[in-house]
């Protein structure tokens, strides 16, 4: 068969690279890709993330099994375009991906069917908004512009002053635009964070390997919040009893509930948990695979993924066998552009990436890169540009690896966080 990888990011490009190793791929098409998904081999198609038609022609004519990475072409129905034509996608439909485009419908699901996550509040007037930030008794709440702001519609706040200027800038300002026409006021969490992905078909849930994502912009956990900036997995603060609550509290319990709304779930299914006293709460629902998630756990599965693609869509994941999991650690590292995830820089040459190539346990998935027309040069092309991996024996090991190899590669104004890994580590270490 063919697969076609909708997206143009990291995530993408680590999505076509596994399933490539499957013997039943004959080829990998990006859409519409970047530098590094062109230069690997693989063919970019230029057609966008928007262009719904194109791509349902692309994958017809072509015969593919189709991969959607970003969650906006979900939250916009390409699931439904696809299968209403016959074609094998994997994804949720525009309903079940309402999950991730609104928080305020997540949010109300949740409270309907039990599952665990913070106090809220849900405002479509800023004014209002910030009445209830005034009498609230805590200062540290959490802001959330309601609809897609490509991960960064989140505002941790540390005073009060902090939450009335974000209220501002996403219901008045429009900074994320329709995206704040609603918000979510919240309770601030506090414990540690930690990523969790299932699949599944609609019934059944798989888990994937454990991770966390590290979506401050700097070390320590300080400045904006990003996409991500790092990550590893497993996650050592989920052990075999808090992976059997989470399954049994969280995942199970969102497919159930939406299967009981009328609702089916197929695809990638992702919780933002943060880990209390032995309980995760949920902080967000995505629907699909995280980024810089995804490039920690897909080359620690060695188990082939376009069988389970194919059990989602069917329906029959019960059928699927236990995937298998690397006993390595994986850590990632963000290399990005200087000014993200504000205002960032384009168009800088990328060098020492040649460096890396052959390097055991090394891999280095793109994201914000193109080729220049000449074919001569990689250049940036986007904010989180290089997503750098490492696998090793144990945390410190995969930690020290990663960190070994980026000095390697440098292009103006690249910059990572230094400490992708140190909070599991120290856990390690204290047990």
């Amino acid at each position: 068969m063919n697969v076609l990888v909708i997206g143009s990011g990291a995530r993408e490009h680590a999505l076509g690279w596994k399933v490539s190793k499957s013997s039943r791929v004959k080829k990998v098409f990006f859409a519409p890709g970047n530098g590094g998904t062109q230069l690997a081999g693989y063919e970019n198609i230029r057609v966008g993330i928007r262009e719904y038609d194109k791509l349902l022609r692309f994958a017809s004519e072509h015969r593919c099994l189709t991969i959607v990475g970003p969650e906006e072409p979900l939250a916009n129905g390409i699931v439904d375009l696809f299968k209403s034509n016959g074609l094998r996608i994997l994804g949720p439909n525009k309903d079940a991906a309402r999950l991730e485009g609104s928080k305020v419908w997540t949010k109300e699901f949740m409270k309907r069917h039990g599952i665990p996550t913070a106090e809220f509040h849900v405002f479509d007037d800023p004014e209002a908004a910030k009445d209830q930030i005034a009498r609230s008794k805590r200062d540290d709440l959490v802001v959330k512009a309601d609809g897609l702001a490509a991960g960064k519609g989140v505002v941790v706040c540390n005073s009060k002053e902090e939450a009335y200027a974000a209220v501002d800038r996403m219901m008045k300002d429009k900074v994320f635009g329709a995206a704040g026409n609603r918000v979510v006021l919240e309770e601030r969490l506090y414990g540690d964070e930690a990523s969790f992905i299932c699949m599944s078909d609609g019934k059944h849930v798989i888990p994937l390997a454990t991770s966390q994502d590290h979506k401050r912009a700097y070390d320590n956990d300080e400045g904006p919040n990003t996409g991500g900036m790092g990550a590893y997995s497993p996650n050592p603060m989920i052990d075999g009893k808090m992976h059997e609550w989470i399954m049994r509290n969280i995942m199970e319990k969102a497919i159930d509930g939406l299967r009981q709304e009328g609702i089916e779930f197929k695809g990638f299914l992702y919780a933002g948990l943060m880990l209390v006293d032995g309980k995760a709460y949920v902080l967000e629902f995505n629907v699909r695979l995280g980024d810089p998630e995804a490039q920690v756990i897909l080359p620690r599965l060695k188990s082939d993924l376009i069988e389970y693609v194919d059990h989602c869509i069917d329906g029959s994941l019960d059928e699927a066998e236990d995937m298998v999991w690397d006993e390595k650690v994986a850590v990632c590292v963000v290399l990005a552009s200087r000014g993200y995830p504000d205002a960032y820089e384009k168009g800088k040459v990328i060098t020492g990436l040649d460096r890396l190539d052959g390097i055991d346990d090394v891999l280095v998935f793109h994201a914000g890169t193109r080729v220049t027309d000449d074919g001569n040069r990689l250049v940036t092309d986007g904010g989180r540009v290089l997503s750098v991996v490492a696998l090793g024996s144990n945390m410190n090991d995969a930690i020290e690896r990663v960190y070994a190899v980026i000095p390697n590669v440098h292009w103006e104004g690249m910059h990572y966080r230094r400490d992708i890994g140190r909070r599991a580590l120290r856990y390690l270490l204290s047990k």
